[in-house]
């Protein structure tokens, strides 16, 4: 392996990029149009446009990213995460033009990528399951008669999705049918493919998975283990590795079944398995992704392995650097510094970073794609960094993140930071034994903020600046509020400043409908004309690949914008009036 092209973007570009110099491999970036001075477009040796701004043209365009391998003269591609990373197409239009793939074999991401064969694969290795359909189902009947003979609630997943997306949860017969139709609309969007699948849903689960790396050798090999229950919509937050409080028995058990799949399987690369612990300790087999994780760094931290670097001896065809499962050394986090707003749910917020000042200090590491200046597009996942810090023990850990979240400034856009601030000092993930699981940010800890003047999520800028002026012909420095400084800076004066604060403040229409942020119209939920309640969805908007619900502000008869699904809109855009 001489070159690798990066077929992706943001900090997984980079962090290949780097291990790619590590190993003496030249690297190759593509980028997108609004990712054209991107932070992963300078780190690669080189680096071709894919003219587009879209996933689907750009990232997601096999036909492109297999041109530009060819014309740079890559011998090699690693897909990262997301897009195509997963995609059995993809890895083999890679391996069919003469290049070697980063990654598992086609079959293997086709049988493991498919959940519903991935399970079939779990039953055969002995893995332990909760209770699902055997394969797709239909339709929203079939969801209901499972949900009959089962309970629910129950989880609606895409059999061919990943990274938390295309998964809905019914937790009444009511439901099922809008649950069923959102489920399929995101995996179609998501991966060009709606087939769902079917499986009762444990109530408040923990998330454990085990990294695997396979290699073509035989040699399967557990890295160790991660806990990533603390997530919004399906989509982590924090993970730490090794998994806390788990008994010598689960941990035997995740491990012996995790390798027991890949063989299974015939799995060649780095995978992760990934179950959930129910609170009466039942685990249960979830899927299996076929890629390198997001939260991989903290394994690495914990192991002593470099997770990309394996995954190119795999490629080349040696053997894996160890023999066997290391035992963890010390204690990691992972928290996701993702472009969103937790005061507002959690929406997505894109826009340009003004900021960006890391941490430093003992066991800090930070994986971004980003710097001062750098634009978020809306087209893409919302994470922007990974903030990774490693102690002797969880409880160092924990003191050194406390002290790395208190240094990390990023101003420009929404972060979940004041989440990761507040979340550090909580009792429930805090103490001596976990008590979050998958959805108790919703369940439980929104609503302790909502009452709590100790856990503001609001985002204001705080940071000072200080500027030289003169007092009686002597210099001096005097501090005041970055927001002023800036508001001097860019206005034209007083007035217009004024008259600035007087527009914001401006009077708005009571009875239109914002839009909650920028995105593209997926529906409306209601019809033209149609009476609706205070909180009820009216409408769903996409932004950075999850749809979320705009809901009416009052009671009343909503009356929908001259607007058509698909449209692009912005934050504040109107999309009806309710009167």
């Amino acid at each position: 392996m001489k070159k690798v092209l990066i077929a992706n973007r943001g900090e997984i570009a980079v962090r290949i990029a780097r291990a790619a110099t590590d190993a003496n491999i030249a690297s190759v970036a593509i980028y997108s149009d609004p990712d054209a001075d991107a932070l992963h477009v300078r780190r690669a040796d080189e680096a071709y446009p894919l003219h587009g701004s879209t996933g689907a043209d750009t990232y997601l365009n096999i036909e492109k990213i297999i041109q530009i391998a060819k014309h740079s003269g890559a011998d090699a591609v690693h897909p990262g995460y997301g897009f195509l990373s997963e995609n059995a197409s993809f890895a083999q239009a890679v391996i069919d033009a003469g290049m070697s793939w980063i990654g598992p074999s086609p079959e293997a991401i086709e049988a493991l990528g498919n959940k519903v064969t991935a399970r079939q694969i779990a039953v055969r290795a002995g893995a332990p399951l909760a209770p699902g359909t055997d394969g797709p189902v239909k339709d929203a009947a079939e969801v209901r008669a499972f949900a009959e003979e089962y309970g629910v609630p129950v989880a609606i997943k895409a059999a061919f999705g990943g990274g938390g997306r295309g998964i809905k949860i019914a937790h009444s017969m009511d439901d099922i049918a809008e649950s069923f139709e959102s489920a399929t609309r995101e995996a179609t969007v998501a991966f060009g493919r709606g087939e769902c699948f079917v499986e009762r849903f444990l109530s408040k689960p923990r998330h454990v998975e085990a990294q695997v790396l396979a290699d073509t050798h035989g040699n399967v090999v557990v890295i160790g283990t991660r806990d990533c229950s603390l997530q919004r919509r399906h989509q982590k937050l924090v993970e730490e590795a090794p998994a806390p409080f788990l008994s010598d028995e689960q941990r035997t058990r995740i491990h012996e079944s995790a390798r027991a799949i890949c063989k299974e399987a015939g799995y060649v690369g780095a995978g992760t398995v990934e179950y959930l612990v129910a609170q009466d300790g039942l685990i249960s087999f979830l899927e299996v992704n076929t890629r390198l994780q997001v939260e991989h760094p903290i394994t690495e931290e914990t192991a002593g392995v470099d997770l990309v670097a394996e995954q190119f001896r795999i490629a080349d065809g040696l053997p894996l650097s160890l023999s066997e499962d290391p035992k963890p050394t010390g204690h990691a986090f992972e928290f996701r510094i993702n472009a969103e707003d937790p005061a507002r749910g959690f929406l997505p917020a894109p826009g340009t970073i003004e900021r960006f000042e890391a941490p430093t200090g003992a066991g800090v590491r930070v994986d971004t794609g980003v710097r001062s200046g750098s634009i978020i597009p809306p087209f893409y996942d919302s994470m922007i960094a990974k903030l990774i810090v490693r102690g002797a023990d969880r409880d160092q850990a924990l003191r050194r993140a406390r002290l790395a979240l208190e240094e990390i400034n990023i101003a420009g856009v929404p972060t979940v930071l004041p989440f990761h601030r507040s979340i550090i000092n909580h009792e429930a993930f805090t103490g001596q034994s976990l008590g979050v699981y998958t959805t108790w940010i919703e369940d439980e800890f929104l609503n302790e903020v909502e009452g709590s003047d100790d856990m503001d999520l609001d985002q204001r800028d705080t940071s000072r600046e200080t500027i030289t002026i003169e007092l009686d012909g002597k210099a001096v420095q005097l501090g005041l509020p970055a927001a002023m400084t800036n508001a001097l800076r860019n206005s034209s004066g007083a007035g217009a400043a004024a008259a600035a604060q007087g527009e914001e403040a401006g009077e708005q229409d009571a009875s239109a409908v914002q839009s909650s942020m920028d995105g593209n119209l997926v529906r409306f939920t209601v019809e033209d004309g149609q009476s609706v309640e205070a909180g009820q969805s009216v409408a769903i908007i996409e932004a950075m690949k999850m749809e979320s619900p705009v809901t009416a502000h009052r009671a009343g008869i909503f009356t929908a914008a001259s607007i058509s699904v698909g449209t692009g809109v912005r934050r504040g855009d109107t999309l009806g009036t309710i009167n």
